[in-house]
């Protein structure tokens, strides 16, 4: 066996910034028996030559809260685990250059301010007192971020190596893990030095991801780009002013153009993210070597002369300094440029911490979250942004390296909610695709699937820039407003592929499900909303339950949920059993007929029994094709959605549509869908519905079945009733300017921030905007009056009756 334990609780394998972090916070944790193997000396991967940087900047909530976790964990390391470290907390100062990217500084500042960072935006004017060196003619304004700064990445990653070693964590140098099998419940991971064996096993391999998860049967989505910065000479003038003040600059990133610009000793270090970048190690050519150890790639600065030039008139300073030194290393990008932290998809026991972008100022907060889904099988925060079950099947090497080099060229970009990235198509078409597209649909990808958001008319602008606006009347809007009101007047179809399907049957399938859902189960024949908590009673997930028999099912959730939800069901099914549990996704697609009109078509071209109550299916028959015809709508009118076979939906596409004709049937799209439901107050997945809530403060209580023996999360739901719910969801009408509140919006009552948006936007029916959120629990009554700040400015907003704004009775969906 030689030097090598034997057994371990974890092995992690691969040794730099975020595997030894994940090994720290283990230990941290109370698990010490755990082991790290690294092919070379620690830091051997990207973190060797990354730059350093440690933003909190995001704008996604939970990257944010990784981020900021990182730089407070950074800031008392050293006397911690008693270790030194160069961690200058510099601040820096982020540059925009137009006002949309104002607004989203504007936003980010309010979430920082949630999270209890103390953030700011700078007028042009104001920009020269932070970075007297820059020039700012041409600028909007900044934001400032106090809390940024540069660190050594090998101290930072031997600190935390220290600190594991000193509670009892091991970790091997220079032994390779060679291969992993599957042995009695437990891994085999194999090294030169012998066998060691473990009940779980993390994929912390960097770069090398992609090639330790063949050993477990998984072809990750990852790539590889080539990112270079640049370090030049001493500045005297930079020198000087250093010496003056006692500090060094802040960071300064110029987003629009790209690039960061750090002081580096009394130097400078530039970064671009240039658009003309460059992949490797994916042609047949270029293959990937088996030890890339403390290497770089050779130098390629003809590809950044624009950048260069760029940053040299931004800051003039720059242009007198000579070139020191390249480094143009190897950094992995999943296909959106979030890292992989959680199972390993469809593995027992394995978990994945790697493809950081950014894992320098991540890896801190990495380290907690995979220690927390390793201990715990769940994390404090709701981490989806960074799940591996996001990227299904789909993401083939072609579409993993095309989004990969999109989202590194547009490293620094602005995410309009109305904006879809080209790179990538047209991964999964629904069987219709073809005759949506000649209907002038303008798609966008949810889960790979291709589904109209909207239906531009004559004219509209259809172009990229169109979409690259927060306002809320953009292109789309009008036509999005002709779709709402089609469905309230007539009718509307619209296309869905996607819906992630399960088939759950056999003897004791019923009772089984029954255990997992806080609610009831539907009847034979009848179909309700389920939903699925965790051990502390936040919410897992909604699926809709279709019962064909008492132990018969068919479920039903969102197409991004695919794998979360899949995994979920499957790791709770019992030991021994008869119940059977089947993806059948691939073999049925959907379509939503609804609106006041839709009995009306249906009755042209269907043999059901269109009588039958709100919330029933039948199968029938519509235009002589076979389907399951099911009495719900998202929209909140009378509706039906019709789930058939893939080979058969162009012939009852073909016939709804025919037949709709003479009653105003047109198409509607995703965008239109989103409004309609938020005048329902009808839950999204992943933003009103997440586990960073519980079943209660989402205002859920309906579908708690208190009388049940026992449900997944029952107990710590008692507790939560016991003492009281902290928050509560809640509808808001807000008198909005031209954009409406993005999720994450603080909710302010006075000068106390007491609550936040989870999703936001304008409802056609009602002509008003409307915020979804979660409210502190003594101000969630209706009538109270509150504000809600929208990239920076605060608009007033009345809590809701607990109603739906449209239809409050149903009576419109039981017609």
């Amino acid at each position: 066996m030689g030097e090598i334990a034997g057994h371990a609780r974890v092995v992690i394998i691969g040794g730099g910034v975020v595997g030894v972090s994940s090994l720290y916070h283990l230990a941290k944790a109370g698990w010490t028996d755990c082991v790290l193997l690294e092919k070379n000396e620690l830091t051997a991967g990207s973190t060797w030559h990354a730059a350093g940087n440690v933003p909190t900047f995001s704008s996604s909530w939970s990257i944010m809260n990784m981020q900021r976790y990182s730089a407070e964990l950074y800031r008392g390391l050293a006397a911690a685990v008693d270790y030194p470290m160069n961690y200058h907390v510099t601040g820096s100062v982020r540059l925009g250059h137009s006002q949309e990217r104002l607004q989203e500084f504007r936003r980010v500042v309010g979430m920082g301010r949630y999270q209890g960072m103390d953030l700011d935006v700078l007028s042009p004017d104001e920009i020269k007192s932070r970075y007297p060196f820059a020039e700012t003619h041409d600028l909007t304004g900044a934001l400032y971020d106090p809390y940024d700064g540069d660190i050594d990445p090998a101290q930072l990653t031997q600190a935390l190596a220290k600190g594991a070693r000193d509670l009892g964590a091991k970790i091997y140098r220079f032994c390779p893990a060679t291969g992993a099998r599957r042995d009695k419940g437990e891994w085999v991971i194999s090294t030169p030095k012998g066998e060691i064996r473990c009940e779980y096993v993390v994929n912390a391999a960097g770069y090398y991801a992609r090639e330790v998860g063949k050993w477990f049967g998984r072809d990750m989505p990852m790539m590889v780009m080539s990112h270079q910065y640049m370090l030049f000479d001493e500045v005297p003038e930079v020198a000087a002013w250093t010496r003056e003040v006692g500090h060094k600059l802040p960071l300064l990133r110029d987003v629009d153009s790209s690039y960061y610009l750090r002081q580096e000793k009394n130097g400078f270090n530039l970064g671009p993210y240039e658009r003309n970048c460059k992949a490797h190690w994916v042609t047949p050519d270029d293959p990937m070597p088996e030890d890339f150890s403390f290497q770089l790639f050779p130098d390629d600065l003809e590809r950044l002369e624009w950048y260069i030039n760029d940053a040299v008139a931004r800051v003039p300073l720059l242009g007198t300094a000579g070139l020191a030194k390249n480094i143009n290393g190897p950094i992995p990008y999943t296909p959106d440029g979030n890292p992989l932290i959680g199972p390993m998809p469809g593995v027992p026991n394995a978990f994945e911490a790697c493809v950081f972008t950014f894992g320098i100022c991540q890896g801190g907060g990495a380290g907690k979250v995979l220690a927390e889904w390793v201990t715990g099988g769940e994390t404090e925060w709701d981490m989806w942004s960074c799940d591996p079950r996001r990227f299904t099947g789909f993401c083939d090497p072609a579409y993993t390296v095309a989004k990969g080099m999109e989202v590194y060229g547009h490293e620094y970009a602005i995410h309009f909610p109305h904006h879809a990235w080209p790179a990538g198509r047209g991964m999964k078409l629904s069987p219709v695709h073809d005759k949506v597209a000649a209907l002038s649909a303008q798609f966008g990808a949810y889960n790979g699937w291709e589904r109209a958001n909207w239906y531009a008319r004559p004219g509209d602008d259809t172009s990229e820039e169109g979409t690259q606006t927060w306002r809320r009347e953009g292109p789309w809007f009008e036509a999005v407003r002709e779709e709402c009101l089609a469905v309230r007047d007539a009718a509307g179809i619209l296309d869905l592929p996607g819906f992630s399907r399960y088939r759950v049957k056999g003897a004791g399938a019923g009772e089984w499900l029954s255990t997992l859902i806080t609610g009831a189960l539907p009847k034979p024949g009848r179909i309700g909303l389920g939903y699925f908590a965790d051990e502390g009673g936040r919410i897992v997930t909604e699926m809709s339950i279709m019962a064909l028999g008492e132990n018969d099912f068919f479920l039903i959730t969102a197409a991004t949920a695919q794998w979360h939800d899949f995994e979920w069901l499957e790791k709770h099914l019992p030991q021994a059993t008869e119940i059977t549990l089947a993806d059948v996704t691939e073999d049925f697609a959907c379509q939503i007929l609804t609106g006041p009109k839709s009995r009306a078509i249906l009755a042209e071209v269907s043999d059901a029994d269109l009588g039958k109550p709100w919330l029933t299916h039948q199968s029938a028959k519509v235009g002589g094709h076979w389907c399951q015809l099911v009495r719900v709508s998202f929209a909140g009118e009378l509706g039906w959605e019709i789930h058939s076979k893939v080979a058969d939906t162009p012939a009852i596409f073909d016939a709804v549509m025919a037949a709709g004709a003479s009653h105003g049937l047109r198409p509607f799209g995703m965008f239109a869908l989103n409004s309609l439901r938020l005048e329902k107050g009808y839950r999204a997945w992943k933003g009103d519905l997440s586990t960073d809530y519980t079943v209660l403060q989402g205002g859920l209580d309906r579908f708690v079945k208190w009388d049940k023996p026992a449900f997944k999360g029952k107990q710590a739901l008692l507790a939560e009733r016991q003492r009281g719910v902290t928050k509560r969801f809640v509808t808001l009408i807000v008198e909005a300017g031209d954009c409406d509140a993005p999720y994450m919006s603080t909710l302010w009552h006075g000068d106390k921030v007491v609550g936040e948006t989870t999703s936001g936007g304008w409802g056609h029916r009602i002509g008003k905007s409307i915020a979804l959120g979660m409210l502190r629990t003594d101000l969630a009554e209706p009538g109270t009056a509150l504000e809600v700040e929208i990239f920076g400015a605060r608009f007033p907003a009345v809590v809701q009756e607990d109603a739906p704004l449209w239809d409050p009775a149903n009576e419109r969906l039981r017609a």
